[in-house]
């Protein structure tokens, strides 16, 4: 069955603050790939929360950005059957650098399914912090005697 769209959400956790100001760099990301355009609007909410929402023909992306958190909360809305959310998604992982990232895949207006749709949701730690977590549990074992 064909869907309307799709709707990727990202939640990236212990992100590089030092990306949090650039809004030309994620502008220049959406625009090449999805080809066209974007309208952008991006406004500093508070001292610590910025917004950034870009509108384009296929649909729109809108970046929640909490500093003191080194948080990003993403919403990825395309209205075509390309991979273009799964581009955008690469690019934004790569440009702010988190530790961890939480994803969540919708497809909106698939109205073959009468059921409730249980979205699909993926976590991702990166391999350094991992390395970190383990080292850190070997020397406590060390420290320890082995116990």
């Amino acid at each position: 069955m064909k869907i309307l769209a799709r709707q990727l959400t990202l939640d990236l956790y212990n992100c590089n603050e030092k990306r949090f100001n650039d809004f030309e760099a994620v502008k220049t990301a959406v625009e090449s790939v999805f080809n066209s355009q974007a309208e952008i609007t991006s406004t500093k909410v508070d001292s610590e929360h910025s917004a950034f929402v870009a509108a384009f023909k296929e649909g729109h992306i809108a970046l929640h950005i909490y500093s003191a958190l080194k948080y990003v909360a993403a919403d990825i809305f395309t209205c075509s059957e390309s991979e273009d959310s799964e581009k955008l998604e690469k690019i934004l992982k790569q440009y702010f650098q988190p530790e961890k990232v939480k994803s969540t895949y919708l497809k909106r207006g698939d109205f073959g399914l009468e059921k409730e749709v249980k979205p699909k949701t993926k976590v991702r730690v990166a391999p350094l912090r991992k390395v970190r977590n383990v080292g850190a549990k070997v020397v406590q074992k060390l420290v320890r005697g082995g116990n």
